[in-house]
């Protein structure tokens, strides 16, 4: 892979015990390695834990604020990244609280960018937490695809391998989500370029 290849980070958005989000986003990362496009960066949450309580300066009036000691890595990995793909679960009919978070700490890293989702849980499969982020992510001007990729009742799909069982339809899914995701992110990157510049 170019090292001038777009990066894609792939964000495991629970981190609560007994979690399966890691399996759904081993098999998205390697789809998207096969893709060929992205430089891709699988960003696990449970590896940086952050505070519910957020600094009294708004993010929106400070875009960075201090962070909690050990959580600078994830900030320059979301920074470098230029498309996110976030990999959630619905719980309680939306998103985790864990994603919430690490998303409110956060500004700038999410500005002029795309984001794609990948959803698992049970008869929804994650629809009910990606609505729900689609608003989130549109308050912080950056740009969700349209097209996503959810796994119903999960724990009939994938084998103890981590592989789906019947894998075509979801390739086709996460193939043409990628393309989105390469055509807004070169699209976002140029613009962004070109503000910079003028």
């Amino acid at each position: 892979m170019s090292s001038t290849a777009p990066r894609l980070a792939v964000i495991i958005g629970s981190t609560r015990e007994g979690r399966f989000g890691p399996v759904p986003a081993a098999w998205f990362a390697k789809q998207a390695r096969r893709h060929g496009v992205f430089e891709v960066d699988v960003i696990d949450l449970a590896d940086y834990p952050l505070p519910h309580e957020l600094p009294a300066v708004s993010p929106m009036v400070e875009p960075n604020p201090p962070r909690p000691a050990g959580t600078a890595e994830l900030t320059a990995r979301l920074d470098a990244a230029d498309a996110v793909v976030i990999v959630t679960p619905d719980i309680n009919a939306s998103y985790p609280a864990s994603l919430k978070t690490a998303i409110d700490w956060h500004f700038t890293q999410w500005q002029r960018k795309v984001i794609g989702f990948v959803g698992y849980g049970g008869s929804s499969g994650g629809l009910m937490a990606i609505n729900h982020l689609r608003h989130v992510f549109t308050e912080l001007n950056a740009h969700t695809v349209r097209e996503y990729l959810i796994f119903p009742k999960f724990f009939l799909l994938f084998g103890p391998d981590g592989e789906l069982l019947d894998p075509a339809a979801p390739e086709a899914a996460a193939a043409a989500m990628l393309d989105q995701l390469r055509w807004w992110s070169s699209a976002l990157a140029n613009a962004r370029e070109l503000s910079v510049s003028a």
